[in-house]
């Protein structure tokens, strides 16, 4: 059901509400379970709140932390500078990702090794060939496993988790239909990746930005 009011709000499937915006005229209600992908786009396309959607439920992400986005600059200077000598783009949240219809996700950064894939849309983007994510403390198997699984289903050849809590970067690559893992990164170490050819990224000036 859409309604154009003051606000809109976002519901469990019990009917309590879990999150609200009052800053946006566009207005959309349903249950948890029973929303659409157009209707998810259009709530994200008027709020500022990071929500992913899976079947027809949202879920609405924590906000990053200071450290979160100085890890996430980082990461994002030294893969822009490589991708970007090899015609590709790298772009960071929130940037919707389609993993399919009726699924869509918002990874911290997400690449395309040709900036005029057809796969870059304006709106979202319907794939990448490489995603990354910070994980979350307030549930880090999201994106170890969640996330992992969605990124395999979209096919992206190429997944990095990076840990802030044990310091490490674990590169993961596509192998058939799951992921498998190429490197695990400590301190000490120098990133390298199966797609980037040249990439030397040192997880010291990862974990330690500020």
């Amino acid at each position: 059901m859409n309604m154009y009011r003051e606000n809109y709000h976002i519901y469990r499937a019990g009917g309590d509400m879990i999150w609200q915006n009052t800053e946006s005229i566009l207005a959309f209600e349903p249950l948890q379970g029973l929303w659409t992908d157009e209707q998810y786009l259009r709530l994200t396309d008027h709020g500022n709140q990071l929500i992913e959607f899976t079947d027809g439920t949202i879920e609405v992400l924590a906000m990053p932390t200071d450290k979160h986005q100085a890890m996430l600059e980082v990461l994002f200077l030294v893969l822009r500078t490589l991708i970007e000598q090899m015609g590709g783009k790298v772009r960071f949240a929130p940037l919707r990702l389609q993993i399919r219809e009726g699924k869509y996700r918002e990874p911290d950064l997400l690449l395309l090794c040709q900036a005029q894939d057809p796969r870059r849309q304006n709106r979202y983007w319907l794939g990448a060939d490489l995603v990354v994510e910070i994980i979350s403390p307030d549930n880090p198997e999201r994106d170890t496993v969640v996330k992992r699984n969605d990124y395999a289903e979209a096919a992206i050849p190429e997944y990095w988790i990076v840990d802030p809590t044990s310091e490490t970067i674990t590169v993961l690559t596509l192998v058939g239909s799951s992921y498998q893992e190429y490197g695990l990164f400590a301190r000490g170490t120098t990133v390298t990746s199966a797609l980037l050819e040249g990439l030397a990224l040192s997880v010291d000036a990862v974990f330690d930005a500020n």
